[in-house]
């Protein structure tokens, strides 16, 4: 079997490519492309029928699956979370499988930053008197009815100090904040440069999450953990939305245990009507679609280090 004999599928092309990206570095690579917008479960065998290259998102590559595809030699994963494959099953079957990384550093970190930016300015609520005709009808010049925070002089947390924590500390220490890094979630001693999760909420002015979702850090941030934080802080979270018990987040908002957070991962995506953060009477709350990793220019880099994991593949096969 060479190049030409095989034949290749994207499956959930809508998932990173609503159509401003440019392709051709990865379609230059097989002649039997078979591309799709997005997949449905059902649908999921007959589209895979003979197909031995397969490039999916969020599509789930299960046993049930995979025992029915014995001629699927690679899945290309357009994200990090590998989650989504029975990775087992694929090492036992000889099905290669390769995700990408390192792609979405400046994204996320001018996310986190958009989204404390605006709780810090409080952006929306003057959005909204601005529109709404209340200024129009101010005495004053300047409306000072929402306080400001200036970020210099504050102190961020980082729970996770992966690549992607290690860009949002970057931008952090040029708008003259101080950084504090969380020790792992669990640990009892904190090694050099690190501080022990309890310690280090009671001085944080902003937490920022980064952690990957383990048994460990599922709902790791509850009603206690929020209750150890300052009043006046805020959280951010663009890692995994489990990791926050997002119902204790909700109500300690409107407790005021916290003063804000911004929120772009939820535990189910997308979030059923009743999630607790689609609540109307959650004060101080920004929710974002799950598009901190969505500039353009990192769903661009997804492509070209999917066109190199596929390249890395046919080399490593003889098949270019």
């Amino acid at each position: 079997m060479n190049n030409n004999d095989l034949n290749a599928a994207l499956l959930d092309e809508t998932t990173f490519n609503p159509g401003d990206l440019d392709l051709t570095s990865l379609l230059a690579l097989n002649n039997n492309w078979q591309r799709y917008n997005i997949t449905p479960k059902e649908e999921r065998l007959e589209r895979l029928e003979n197909i031995h290259i397969v490039v999916a998102n969020k599509i789930v590559f299960d046993r049930e699956i995979l025992e029915q595809l014995p001629d699927l030699k690679v899945i290309l994963l357009t994200a990090t979370g590998m989650d989504n494959v029975d990775l087992d099953y694929c090492e036992a079957n000889n099905i290669s499988v390769y995700n990408v990384s390192d792609y979405g550093t400046p994204s996320v970190s001018q996310h986190v930053f958009t989204l404390l930016l605006a709780l810090s300015t409080n952006l929306n609520a003057y959005q909204t008197m601005t529109r709404n005709g209340e200024w129009s009808k101010s005495e004053h010049f300047s409306s000072l009815q929402f306080p400001i925070q200036e970020l210099s002089g504050k102190t961020m947390g980082l729970i996770g100090y992966g690549t992607l924590a290690k860009g949002v500390e970057k931008l952090a220490k040029a708008f003259g904040m101080k950084v504090l890094i969380a020790a792992r979630a669990g640990s009892e001693n904190a090694s050099e440069g690190r501080i022990l999760i309890n310690d280090l909420l009671p001085q944080v002015d902003v937490l920022s999450v980064h952690c990957p979702l383990t048994p460990v850090t599922e709902k790791l941030i509850n009603r206690s953990f929020l209750e150890k934080m300052k009043p006046s802080s805020i959280l951010i979270n663009t890692a995994r939305g489990a990791v926050v018990d997002n119902k204790d987040l909700a109500q300690a908002l409107r407790d005021g245990v916290i003063a804000a957070a911004g929120i772009d991962v939820l535990e189910q995506e997308p979030p059923p009507a009743d999630h607790p953060l689609l609540a109307a009477d959650i004060p101080n709350l920004i929710l974002t679609p799950h598009v901190a990793w969505a500039a353009v220019e990192a769903r661009q880099r997804v492509v070209e280090k999917v066109a190199d994991n596929l390249t890395h593949w046919l080399d490593e096969n003889n098949l270019n």
